[in-house]
């Protein structure tokens, strides 16, 4: 049933969505830039699609504390690239040699193994060059860039994204339990989410007991976005997938029931904010019901 809330969110969506893609192309070097190569495969992977999750859910947490976009703009586009660079760097062949991601040849398929890792080099290095200019630019707001861009540094260092990585090479041999397998994804997948919302949040300039509720929220909607995404992998009589994942070691409806309760832990943080928050809410409940 289509309601009235439903339309209102996707429209919030879909405007949120485009001030995000023109930004990501605006703060990118263009592909004439010399070395070319390079810049053209950064735009490449950056172009290439996917749901803009991340710089979403940051604009939409800053919103809850002032409207002016031009100031979480930047950082949003910086957390999107940082993504970008991880699923480059996951998609290669010492990885998970994947040729394809969203319907399009990886970078590596298009550009070369050493082009690729130069790309996810350049894409994480340039995020952080995107931020600091913001502080620069916006001096008034300096403090809160440098803690939001340490936020962002510690979700993707060597105890966050990429300690998850390295977990997930050898995941075969060493999860067999839904707690390890929980460490993993918080490291891979919940860090990032939630550093997203709360560097939106330290943008706007949310107070200490705000960002407390918000990293909650964050933190569990990170893990139940990654579970949501093993049950739409799941093949039905597939037992030995070549991860763990939630729907092999809980079942698919163990992992169903574990969805359904992580989203409404995050959605419970919320509580505090009210009305303010009914964007956060309305995007919990659609990544949980997402088929793809």
């Amino acid at each position: 049933m289509v309601t009235e809330r439903n339309l209102d969110f996707k429209e919030e969506f879909q405007k949120k969505l485009s001030i995000i893609e023109d930004g990501l192309k605006t703060y990118l070097p263009h592909e004439d830039e010399k070395p070319e190569i390079i810049h053209q495969a950064m735009r490449y992977s950056v172009s290439s699609g996917g749901k803009r999750i991340r710089p979403i859910l940051a604009m939409a947490t800053y919103e809850m504390f002032d409207r002016d976009v031009k100031y979480i703009l930047p950082v949003a586009c910086a957390i999107e690239y940082i993504h970008t660079y991880s699923l480059i760097h996951d998609d290669l062949p010492a990885m998970d040699n994947d040729d394809f991601r969203r319907g399009k040849p990886t970078s590596h398929r298009v550009f070369g193994e050493a082009i690729a890792i130069l790309a996810g080099d350049a894409l994480l290095t340039h995020a952080f060059n995107v931020i600091y200019e913001s502080a620069l630019t916006y001096s008034e707001r300096m403090k809160l860039y440098v803690l939001a861009g340490k936020e962002i540094a510690e979700a993707c260092d060597s105890k966050g994204l990429v300690g998850g990585q390295v977990i997930d090479i050898n995941s075969v041999s060493i999860i067999d339990t839904s707690e390890k397998l929980m460490d993993m994804d918080i490291r891979k997948t919940g860090c990032l989410i939630r550093a997203s919302v709360v560097a939106g949040a330290i943008i706007g300039g949310a107070g200490s007991s705000d960002i407390l509720y918000l990293n909650t929220f964050g933190e569990k909607l990170g893990l139940a976005f990654q579970v949501q995404d093993d049950i739409l992998d799941y093949k039905e009589n597939e037992i030995f997938p070549d991860k763990p994942t939630y729907t092999s070691i809980l079942g698919i409806e163990g992992a169903r029931e574990y969805v359904k309760k992580l989203s409404k832990d995050a959605i419970d943080s919320l509580n505090i904010f009210g009305d303010k928050a009914a964007f956060l809410r309305n995007l919990t409940m659609s990544l949980i019901d997402r088929k793809a």
